[in-house]
């Protein structure tokens, strides 16, 4: 098991803004470097959303937990399996968020160091996709 990985942003939106594009899974390849595809899934709200992540390993994504100040959520591929949580503060018209990750599996320990600025590049994107206003759902 690594490190638990932590990074906070202020998004200047509302909470409900950034809730929609981080509970859009289709559109995770657009801000979060880790995904390079997410197909829809089926089977609910427990679904798995088939993905491909970076290295074109295969695997799946779930939300594990979603209200209104807290998301959760976990994905594996062969050899690697991260849980993450997004916590959202709103004030006012803005909203703090703080991202936290931690990966296992013998792969998570051969990359520990390239996840050194993952949590900080996740906020990051996520900050300007928001504000971008580009947070239209998936068609």
């Amino acid at each position: 098991m690594t490190d638990l990985m932590i990074a906070r942003v202020l998004i200047q939106a509302p909470a409900a803004a950034v809730s929609e594009v981080l509970l859009d899974a289709l559109r995770l390849p657009s801000w979060n470097p880790a995904f390079l595809a997410v197909a829809p899934a089926s089977g609910g709200s427990e679904a798995a959303y088939p993905i491909r992540v970076r290295g074109g390993m295969a695997g799946t994504f779930r939300y594990t937990r979603v209200d209104a100040r807290r998301i959760e959520a976990a994905w594996q591929v062969r050899g690697l399996s991260e849980t993450n949580y997004w916590t959202l503060q709103p004030d006012g018209g803005t909203t703090m968020v703080e991202h936290g990750f931690r990966h296992r599996g013998a792969l998570a320990t051969l990359l520990r160091g390239a996840f050194a600025d993952v949590a900080d590049l996740r906020v990051q994107r996520l900050k300007l996709q928001v504000e971008a206003g580009s947070h239209a759902p998936a068609a």
